[in-house]
């Protein structure tokens, strides 16, 4: 998805959300692919997305880093 989401964070939402021609699957679905509980796929699907809408630090920056040219 993006380089900023881990390798587990990323297929956990592929799985979730059904991205990339997969189906969607329940929480206890990928729970059980992962061998963890539906409330730990909870856990790292809100922190995926949480970085995903977070602000990118390059988009702050770039104030600083115009010239005025």
């Amino acid at each position: 998805m993006l380089r900023k989401l881990s390798p587990r964070e990323d297929l956990v939402l592929r799985m979730r959300f059904g991205v990339g021609g997969g189906s969607e699957h329940t929480l206890e679905e990928v729970g059980k692919s992962f061998n963890v509980t539906r409330e730990r796929i909870r856990q790292i699907e809100s922190k995926a997305l949480r970085k995903l809408r977070a602000p990118d630090s390059a988009s702050k920056l770039r104030p600083f880093l115009d010239d005025g040219a």
